[in-house]
């Protein structure tokens, strides 16, 4: 069983643990997937292959929400900083300050 998704000895970590850290691996893989397709779609010139590549980019699109909001629902902190962040107006960095505090009144 590869472990390089892990930085402790997986037979230490709880399942939960296990799954976490997954999950986190399955998102940065469909975040990368979402750029290598991004820059294929970018430069091909064939109007059906590049409908094709977007099509599979929407899809990647969907398994990387799935993935951050099944972290996101087992992990309180995080829910409430994206809460302060995502979908809203406003000075990307001044939103990720009040997301601090956000996540401290999650404890």
């Amino acid at each position: 069983m590869p472990t390089d998704q892990y930085h402790e000895p997986p037979s230490d970590l709880s399942a939960e643990q296990r799954t976490f850290a997954r999950m986190i691996a399955s998102l940065t893989e469909e975040a990368e997937a979402i750029g290598w397709y991004q820059q294929r779609i970018s430069v091909e010139a064939d109007d059906d292959a590049r409908a094709i590549m977007e099509n599979a980019q929407q899809e990647e699109f969907k398994h990387f929400g799935m993935d951050l909001e099944f972290l996101l629902r087992r992990t309180p902190k995080w829910q409430a900083a994206l809460k302060t962040i995502l979908f809203t107006e406003g000075d990307i960095v001044e939103l990720g300050d009040e997301a601090e505090d956000a996540e401290e009144d999650a404890d």
